[in-house]
């Protein structure tokens, strides 16, 4: 799916293609240090990789994180880098990937599912779909 105001949205295995195929692909992990403390990251050792980690929403407030551009910046991508950005489920993601666009890098992408996926009906995430549920390398921190 694209959208205007972003690259588009990706699922996991496809930002993961992404990553393995353009040595400038960035993943960018916008979480709060609690979630990646407590769930685990993106594991891309394999693909002689680091996520880049800067949160959307600073913790505990959750407001938005008013350097986010700027420390995103400062992560060594330029403006035609692509940068997948990854959250729980993907809604702070494509928010990241549209503020993104708007400071002008223009490859920017909402990795949709995010690391831990919706909640299914027993609101229980990893079940539905998600980094992890789709078997993606991760580790616990």
């Amino acid at each position: 799916m694209t959208n205007h105001a972003y690259a588009g949205d990706l699922t996991p295995q496809q930002a993961w293609k992404v990553l393995a195929e353009d040595p400038k692909a960035t993943l960018v992990d916008v979480r709060t240090q609690p979630e990646l403390l407590f769930v685990g990251i993106p594991d891309l050792s394999s693909l002689d990789k680091e996520p880049l980690f800067v949160p959307w929403k600073v913790f505990p407030r959750m407001e938005v994180n008013p350097d986010f551009v700027r420390q995103v910046a400062a992560g060594g991508v330029d403006r035609d880098t692509p940068l997948l950005f990854l959250c729980r489920s993907g809604g702070r993601s494509k928010e990241a990937a549209i503020a993104m666009t708007a400071a002008g890098y223009t490859r920017c992408y909402n990795v949709a599912c995010g690391f831990e996926g919706d909640l299914d009906p027993v609101r229980h995430r990893n079940v539905l779909a998600g980094w992890r549920h789709d078997g993606l390398p991760w580790v616990q921190t």
